[in-house]
């Protein structure tokens, strides 16, 4: 058995000698912000801190640290002088393909706090262990500079954390000491303030029925959900309503579960629904807003009009990519609208499983030649 912490939380490892942090680390804990590039300790792509000092993940196993101090970059969230660091590395164009940033910034914070006066060929020599796959060195050593050049910088005493990280129990038999379910599904009272940052979406689907036989169905939330592939309403309290919504993701099979807020203007055809909720398989959460419209098109139809903001955050952001989400919005569009108009003529909705990875891709690739040509 080894004791030690993880940003600030105590976790107990008992598994095979021979995992190394790292591992340890992303897959057991979900802290996947220690990325693995050569597992030699060659790159420096893992580095994080142990007792103060910037090590190499992938050579320290899990089961030598015992009594450690572990800071992964996922601890340096609400840090004045690391949110200086990475603001700087954004000016100076230091973030490249962003794969060795998490490295080079936990690097970086030891050179801005141990080594004040360092020159640039000081820092080239304290960075000789980070490699850049995109020779971004230049950027990468003028945000350093420029961060030094605001100093001296005394690192803070690390704040003390809720448990917000997984129990330690990779490869092992024994229970948990710490368990908190990271990311679950948020129930939340009030109506969450408006997204100002994430990505947007605006898609116009063609219904081929009047719009006040279309109306019939949005205007109900149970309907709505039954037509939309891997939904469920669980209850509905007047604008406030609790579900799921499912999707599969490459490794990640994602159920997001959470609380929505949903709003209609009758008279307009429109409405809104805004929501957040959480996957605690995947540890990733979602904010999301979607404001709609239905507007007669031609004989006897309709167009719905959607306009989408939405955040990802966790293991499930690194892999839904804009364009990937694109092709899942407009998959699920397709999907939805069809079930629609299945249900507006009465009949059952005719797709209603959640998008698999296969169908996400083809519907990614159909949005970049979309775009290209």
């Amino acid at each position: 058995m080894t004791e030690f912490t993880v940003n600030g939380q105590p976790v107990r490892y008992s598994g095979e000698g021979r995992t190394h942090l790292a591992d340890f680390l992303r897959e057991e804990m979900g802290l996947t912000a220690t990325h693995i590039g050569c597992e030699q300790g060659v790159c420096g792509a893992c580095t994080l801190v142990k007792d103060g000092k910037p090590v190499r993940s992938c050579i320290t196993y899990a089961a030598a640290c015992e009594g450690a101090k572990i800071r992964t970059l996922e601890d340096y969230r609400d840090d004045a002088l690391m949110a200086r660091i990475r603001a700087a590395f954004k000016e100076h164009h230091g973030l490249q393909c962003g794969f060795c940033t998490p490295g080079m910034l936990a690097t970086a914070y030891d050179i801005a706090t141990r080594l004040p006066e360092a020159d640039e060929a000081r820092i080239r020599e304290e960075l000789a262990g980070n490699l850049c796959r995109c020779t971004g060195y230049m950027g990468i050593v003028a945000a350093i500079k420029a961060v030094l050049a605001e100093g001296p910088h005394v690192a803070p005493e690390p704040p003390a954390r809720d448990a917000v990280i997984a129990s330690a129990r990779f490869g092992a038999a024994e229970a948990p000491e710490v368990v908190a379910e990271a990311a679950a599904a948020p129930v939340v009272a009030e109506r969450p303030a408006p997204l100002t940052d994430g990505h947007r979406l605006e898609r116009v689907a063609r219904i081929d029925l009047p719009a006040e036989s279309v109306w019939a169905v949005l205007s109900d939330i149970r309907q709505v959900a039954a037509c939309m592939p891997g939904a469920s309403v669980e209850s509905v309290e007047g604008e406030r309503v609790t579900g799921a919504m499912a999707a599969k993701i490459g490794p990640i099979t994602a159920r997001f579960g959470g609380t929505a807020f949903v709003t209609y203007e009758p008279a307009e055809m429109r409405g809104a629904v805004a929501g957040q909720g959480g996957d605690g398989s995947s540890r990733s959460t979602a904010r999301g807003e979607v404001h709609f419209a239905l507007a007669p098109s031609g004989d006897a139809g309709c167009d719905l009009t959607c306009e989408i903001l939405y955040k990802l955050s966790g293991p499930l952001a690194q892999v839904g990519r804009p364009a990937i989400v694109a092709g899942v919005v407009d998959r699920l569009l397709a999907d939805f609208t069809a079930n629609v108009e299945a249900a507006a003529r009465g009949e059952a909705p005719t797709a209603s499983a959640p998008p698999g990875f296969a169908r996400l891709i083809l519907a990614a690739l159909r949005n970049m030649v979309g775009r290209s040509t």
